[in-house]
C-alpha cells in the first residue's frame, strides 16, 4: 500500500511539472494572460446617442482616440480624442481633432504608431485612389492630442481603386521593421474584406501589400489589433461560428517570423448577438477596447473595455519609432 501511494504521488508530481513546462512553451510564449473580463461600457462621457466606434488607446493609456458621427464634427464620421489624468481617473469629454484630420466626408478608424507621433486612419475624402484610402498625419509633440498636421495619402503600395480600411501599425520589437496591417475588399482575396500587410521601405514609403493568408476566410475579416510583442492578434469577423454579426477572434504565433494560427472565437463573454469590432489593445495587452451594438448601449455603437491580468511581461521596447 505504501509503495503504491509513493508511485501515485511521484506520478502526480511529474504531471504537475509537465503541465508547468507546457505552459512555458505555449504558442504565445512571450506572454500568457488570464481570460478577458465581461466588457464595461465607457459611459456617457465618452459614448453618445450616435455611433461611437473604432477606438485606439495611446501607449501611456491616457488618450483614447475613436470615430463618431456625433454633433459638433465636420460631417459624417470624425475622429475625436478623450483624455484622462491617470489610468485610475475617469475619461474627460472628447474633443474633435479639427480640420487637418477631419473633413465633411468619412474619417474613421484611428491608429497610433508606438511612438505616438503618427496617426493613421482611413477616409473617403476626394483626391484618393478609390472608395476609401489610408492616410497618415504627424505631430512633433506626442503629448499634444490636438497638434496633428495635415493628413497625407499613404500611396499606391497600400491604397487601390477599391476600399482600404482598419489600419494597424506594428513595429517589430526585435527587428524594428514596421508593418502596416489593414483590410481591403480588393480582388484576389478570399472573400469580402480580407487582411493585408505592407512593410515600410527604407525611404519611408510602404511597399506592395500582400494577403495574410492564414487570417482570412470567405467571410469579412477586418478591424485587427496586435499585441506589442507581435505574438497575439485580435480580429473582427463574421465567419462561421459567430454569435451574430461581427465577432472577435484571436490568433497567436510563437515568434514574429512564423505565420499566425487560425483565428479562434473569443466566446460569449466578449461577443454578443450584436456587432463587436474596432479592436484596440493597451500597451501591456491587459485592456481590450472595442465597439459594440449590443443591447444596453447609448447609441448605434458604444465603446467598451475588457481587462485581463497579465501573467508574464512581454519584452519592453522604449525606443521611439523613427
Amino acid at each position: 500500500m505504501g509503495t503504491r501511494f509513493w508511485r501515485m504521488t511521484a506520478v502526480a508530481g511529474w504531471t504537475s511539472l509537465l503541465m508547468v513546462a507546457l505552459a512555458l512553451v505555449s504558442p504565445a510564449g512571450a506572454q500568457q494572460s488570464s481570460d478577458w473580463s465581461a466588457p464595461v461600457n465607457l459611459g456617457e462621457v465618452v459614448n453618445s446617442g450616435f455611433a461611437d466606434q473604432n477606438p485606439d488607446i495611446s501607449r501611456d493609456g491616457l488618450s483614447l482616440y475613436f470615430a463618431s458621427d456625433r454633433p459638433g464634427g465636420f460631417g459624417g464620421l470624425d475622429i475625436w480624442v478623450a483624455r484622462r489624468a491617470s489610468a485610475n481617473d475617469p475619461w474627460g469629454p472628447p474633443q474633435n481633432l479639427g480640420p487637418d484630420i477631419n473633413t465633411p466626408f468619412t474619417d474613421n478608424s484611428p491608429a497610433l504608431s508606438p511612438d505616438g507621433r503618427q496617426l493613421i486612419f482611413f477616409s473617403d475624402r476626394p483626391g484618393g485612389f478609390g472608395g476609401t484610402d489610408i492616410y497618415v498625419s504627424r505631430r512633433r509633440n506626442k503629448q499634444d492630442d490636438l497638434g496633428w498636421g495635415p493628413a497625407q495619402n499613404l500611396g499606391s503600395g497600400v491604397n487601390t481603386v477599391d476600399g482600404e480600411r482598419g489600419p494597424e501599425y506594428f513595429k517589430n520589437p526585435k527587428t524594428g521593421i514596421v508593418t502596416l496591417y489593414f483590410n481591403s475588399n480588393r480582388p484576389g482575396g478570399k472573400g469580402g474584406n480580407d487582411i493585408y500587410a505592407s512593410t515600410r521601405q527604407p525611404d519611408g514609403t510602404f511597399g506592395p501589400a500582400v494577403l495574410v493568408e492564414e487570417l482570412n476566410s470567405p467571410a469579412d475579416d477586418q478591424a485587427l489589433a496586435i499585441r506589442r510583442d507581435g505574438l497575439e492578434l485580435i480580429i473582427a469577423s463574421n465567419r462561421e461560428g459567430t454569435l451574430g454579426g461581427l465577432d472577435l477572434f484571436v490568433a497567436t504565433r510563437a515568434s514574429t517570423s512564423e505565420p499566425w494560427s487560425t483565428p479562434v472565437h473569443l466566446g460569449p463573454v466578449l461577443n454578443s448577438a450584436g456587432v463587436e469590432a474596432g479592436v484596440a489593445l493597451s500597451s501591456k495587452g491587459t485592456a481590450l477596447y472595442f465597439h459594440s451594438g449590443r443591447p444596453g448601449g447609448l447609441g448605434a455603437f458604444d465603446i467598451y473595455v475588457s481587462t485581463r491580468s497579465k501573467l508574464k511581461e512581454p519584452d519592453d521596447e522604449d525606443e521611439d519609432d523613427k
